[in-house]
């Protein structure tokens, strides 16, 4: 795909306009359909997309490995602070309602923090995943 013109000029147009449909679908999640795992899959979609059209050397120059694997760790840390943030203000594992000084902005405080949480942690690990089977391709052609 590196010499189809059409691809490589769509590709750079729509891959921000996909980065910001994620951004849509992780900020729309508390009042319909999306959230975290949606965004997050969007976002490795794009990633991927990324590595498809233009190689999987400037996908990983685009999206390093050591970021890919800081978003996962980063995700499960924030999903994981939340609850244990919680049962330091004095509720259970989990219990948003004690993140602010009124329940029901607790429970949007917590619901953000998590989606932003496994969005991290969808987006990284589906790219990580690419990754590797995309470099495992590579080496067997190699052989």
């Amino acid at each position: 795909m590196m010499r189809d013109l059409v691809l490589r000029v769509l590709g750079k147009l729509l891959i921000p306009f996909v980065l910001l449909f994620a951004l849509y679908v992780q900020f729309h999640g508390d009042f319909g359909p999306g959230g975290g795992f949606q965004a997050g899959v969007i976002t490795a979609a794009a990633v991927i997309f990324y590595a498809i059209i233009f190689g999987l050397p400037a996908a990983r120059r685009f999206a390093p490995d050591r970021i890919v694997e800081s978003m996962i760790a980063a995700g499960v840390l924030i999903f994981g602070g939340v609850g244990v943030f919680g049962i330091l203000m004095g509720g259970n594992y989990l219990d948003y309602f004690v993140l602010a000084h009124d329940t029901v902005h607790g429970q949007e405080r917590g619901i953000f923090w998590v989606e932003v949480g496994v969005a991290l942690t969808v987006s990284g690990v589906m790219t990580k995943v690419f990754y590797q089977f995309a470099e495992r391709r590579r080496v067997v052609d190699e052989a």
